[in-house]
């Protein structure tokens, strides 16, 4: 079929809404993070291409539970470099391929980029197979795959910032040329979460394309909060940011960081200040072991009215809905780490740990009457004090700060926790499955498969699901104020 007259039917299919709803496919989709955004911001969520099985089954039960036999085939985990665009479109039933999809979304896998240059991209054209050169880390041009068979009329892409400066290249860059040979007008920005209501300060690059006939501008959203980002946040941006000063970037667009008139972020006493209390491992009746998520936590007695807007929307999302508690408000058991907890001040680190380990210790050294360097003594201070080096991993540890937006979650969060400590010392603890997913914007609705940690390893994973949802209504605006679609109707 012409480009052309795809094009065309797909301007009117997205003319037609709320009877007709924008398709998506979601490309390395995890556990649905953007794909949720999507969902609320009114489009329909088609097929998603996850090669983790247990991310691939939180997909399916949260998006495909519509029957035993759809969320069978949606469940199961598929691998980008042996999948074909075409096997897609005809294992789901989505017809014509060049009318099955109209937006693409999704992050190619982080874990390294490499340097290919715009000639071997461009062999996309001719070779789709030339992402094998080095499959892990250029996965992207497999994305890029897709968006030249199924011609959708807008992409969004995510990534890590060391995106822009990967060995002093940006990777970003080579994308946005690719897609102009592919078609496509695109732009790009580091975007942080905090500043689109989202209480984590975490930084993201998002590149939108749109299709060249649509003679559309790409437009990033507008920040909904405001929020000063700690020196360190600056840093890692100046870094990632120091290519586009440099070179010819005339594609990347400054992020709207917000103003004096927004209100402020969204901290961490209104993500999950209302989740009830855990303070099991405080009375020995948590054991070390598996985490499953059987146990309904009811939620405590709040009045609506006293919930944050935040907590409120968690409950509420729309087809997300939970009335009367969450099923995964469960966390490591850390019976050492317990009475260091309680003494950490809010915004403490590993040092500052280390140093409150070793005061604990040494109470109890002299309580025992303990001589310093006998057996005795070391035993006691090796039950005590963490062993990391307090000089080579000064953030392995942080306590969260109540009235402030957190860190960045990582899929590091599916090994310790210890990065997200909850700031109310009375419990003495880390961060359970739930307030993590509050954290990222997950709705408490929101079903994660697995145990606790494969569920905290995709929440680490996604896309935070709000800020997904204000970059695809703004993705949807400008398609419905192009000049095509004005045309069109």
């Amino acid at each position: 079929m012409p480009a052309s007259l795809s094009i065309e039917t797909k301007i009117a299919r997205l003319i037609d809404y709320p009877k007709s709803k924008p398709k998506v496919l979601d490309l390395f989709a995890g556990c649905g993070g953007l794909s949720l955004g999507f969902e609320s911001a009114g489009c329909e969520i088609v097929a998603a291409v996850e090669n983790d099985p247990i991310a691939a089954q939180t997909h399916a039960n949260n998006f495909f539970a519509d029957s035993l036999e759809s969320l069978a085939h949606h469940a199961t985990a598929r691998d980008i470099t042996t999948t074909e665009p075409e096997e897609i479109v005809s294992e789901f039933g989505l017809g014509d391929v060049d009318l099955a999809v109209d937006i693409i979304v999704g992050g190619p896998p982080c874990q390294a980029y490499a340097r290919v240059g715009r000639a071997k991209l461009r062999e996309i054209a001719e070779h789709p197979k030339a992402f094998k050169i080095d499959a892990r880390a250029n996965l992207y041009l497999r994305y890029l795959h897709f968006v030249k068979r199924l011609k959708p009329l807008a992409l969004l892409m995510e990534n890590v910032p060391d995106i822009l400066n990967f060995g002093g290249h940006n990777v970003v860059q080579e994308i946005v040329e690719a897609l102009d040979d592919l078609g496509y007008d695109a732009a790009y920005s580091l975007i942080n979460a905090a500043h689109h209501s989202v209480p984590q300060m975490r930084d993201r690059v998002f590149l939108i394309g749109l299709r060249k006939e649509l003679m559309s501008e790409v437009r990033f959203p507008a920040a909904t909060t405001r929020c000063e980002l700690p020196s360190g946040y600056k840093g890692t941006r100046a870094v990632a940011l120091k290519l586009i000063d440099r070179l010819d970037c005339a594609n990347y667009i400054e992020p709207d960081t917000g103003h004096e008139g927004l209100s402020k972020a969204v901290t961490a006493f209104d993500a999950i200040g209302d989740l009830p209390k855990v303070t099991e491992h405080l009375v020995g009746k948590l054991k070390r072991g598996t985490r499953r998520f059987t146990t309904l936590a009811a939620y405590r007695n709040i009045s609506s009215e006293k919930l944050s807007d935040f907590a409120r929307l968690m409950r509420t999302w729309p087809n997300r809905e939970s009335h009367d508690g969450v099923y995964d408000h469960v966390l490591r058991y850390l019976p050492r780490d317990i009475p260091i907890f309680k003494r950490m001040k809010e915004g403490d680190e590993y040092p500052a740990a280390r140093k409150v380990a070793e005061q604990i210790f040494q109470e109890r050294a002299r309580r025992r009457g303990l001589k310093t360097g006998t057996a005795a003594w070391a035993q006691l201070r090796e039950q005590i004090v963490p062993p990391y080096d307090p000089s080579k991993f000064p953030n392995r540890w942080w306590k969260l700060r109540k009235n402030k937006p957190v860190r960045t979650l990582t899929a590091h969060i599916g090994k310790d926790t210890y990065t997200h400590i909850h700031y109310d010392s009375a419990q003495a603890r880390v961060i359970t499955v739930r307030e993590a997913a509050r954290l990222q914007s997950f709705p408490d609705g929101f079903v994660f498969s697995g145990t606790m940690n494969p569920a905290f390893r995709q929440i680490g994973n996604a896309v935070p699901p709000l800020l997904a949802r204000t970059l695809a209504a703004e993705i949807l605006a400008t398609l419905r104020s192009s000049k095509l679609a004005e045309a069109a109707e």
